[in-house]
């Protein structure tokens, strides 16, 4: 049964982890260019799930299937992945038709190319709803805080337990020194 509870200790630890990585990840800039996003929409369905953590980058050309992410990333507005599904130059600017896998007709407003975030590069599915709790207050604290604090406060248990033994072993050796020095004692007596 201890077995048991500490595999599930370590697999929950594990998916904290993994949580606290891709919210570092989403809300810090990486060098090169790259963000990770949270998915939330089914538009992208069986490829990317609803829920889903998207690493995008940065691209200087962008083709017909790579799936993409773009609009505004605000508090107020989240940007949308999309696959390319055609493209358009008109006066030698580009713009680009998207559609989401799941969805029956193209999207009808075209996407310009200072519009995109970045064409996607993987997608770990449903970390995106730990990830997106995680930024809110109270997600913030039952995902990060509480499990810091177990986490600490078994910690100071585990050393609490060594601090204990060091002073049982000091104990056991002063009165071993002890029982030594009185049969000692006693030999001395006899002679």
């Amino acid at each position: 049964m201890k077995k048991i509870f500490k595999i599930i200790y370590y697999l929950v630890l594990a998916a904290i982890a993994v949580t606290a990585l891709f919210l570092i990840l989403s809300v810090v800039p990486i060098k090169g260019g790259y963000k990770t996003l949270v998915v939330l929409s089914g538009s992208m369905e069986p490829k990317i799930h609803t829920g889903s953590v998207v690493a995008i980058k940065a691209e200087k050309e962008y083709k017909i299937g790579d799936v993409i992410t773009f609009g505004e990333n605000t508090k107020t507005k989240t940007p949308t992945t999309h696959r390319i599904f055609e493209i358009k130059e008109t006066d030698g600017m580009k713009s680009y038709i998207t559609k989401g896998d799941a969805n029956n007709a193209p999207d009808q407003k075209p996407v310009s190319e200072k519009e995109i975030l970045g064409k996607v590069l993987f997608s770990v599915s449903y970390v995106g709803y730990a990830v997106a709790a995680a930024q809110k207050p109270i997600g913030f604290l039952l995902i990060v805080v509480v499990p810091a604090v177990i986490i600490i406060y078994e910690e100071a248990q585990n050393i609490k337990k060594e601090i204990i033994k060091k002073i049982d072993y000091k104990k056991r050796v002063k009165k071993r020194e002890e029982n030594m020095n009185n049969a000692d004692e006693k030999t001395e007596e006899k002679i």
